[in-house]
């Protein structure tokens, strides 16, 4: 269940539909926790901006910016400029959220035994997958530093990992989800 998510659009007028716009307010926004897309109905007099991040638990007294959440939906459901801006905000999550991240790198199993849950990183592949797996043998990794430092091969785990989040989002039919909720 998500309880925070980051604006990715926000349409005051509502969505354009037929030469009209809608009269309720939208915006879309990307769960933290579970990568979950939704449309969420702002209260009224809100101000949104693209980056914001915002409660939509089952609190409602909590909730200052968000009435309610109308609906999960796919990327596809997206207005371009939510597209847009979701791998910016995906880094801005896997920045701020460094240890879940961590462990991931710390934690990753075999899928079959002949691929590796590392290997569904774009841009990495068997070697550097075998560098991670001997290097947190020696030691668990502390931070993103510390696994750029110790795995020559990596230098971005931050956009690895988004760009990862970015393909389970995006197509609808990866087989192997490992950070977006189904």
């Amino acid at each position: 269940m998500e309880d925070y998510a980051y604006v990715l659009d926000y349409l005051p007028q509502g969505r354009h539909e037929g030469g009209r716009f809608g009269r309720e307010p939208i915006a879309y926004a990307l769960g933290e926790d579970e990568f979950k897309l939704f449309e969420l109905i702002p209260k009224e007099k809100a101000t949104l901006t693209i980056g914001d991040r915002v409660y939509i638990g089952k609190e409602v007294e909590q909730r200052g910016q968000i009435l309610h959440v109308k609906r999960r939906i796919g990327f596809d459901e997206l207005t371009n400029a939510a597209q847009n801006e979701l791998m910016f905000v995906i880094e801005n999550i896997v920045k701020e959220k460094e240890e879940k991240f961590l462990t991931f790198f710390n934690h990753a199993q075999a899928i079959t035994t002949r691929f590796h849950m590392l290997e569904l990183l774009p841009g990495l592949g068997k070697k550097s997958m075998w560098s991670v797996i001997k290097e947190r043998r020696r030691g668990e990794f502390t931070s993103y530093e510390d696994l750029v430092k110790r795995v020559g091969s990596i230098h971005h785990p931050v956009k690895l990992v988004s760009k990862r989040i970015h393909v389970e989002l995006s197509d609808p039919d990866q087989k192997y989800h490992i950070f977006v909720a189904k």
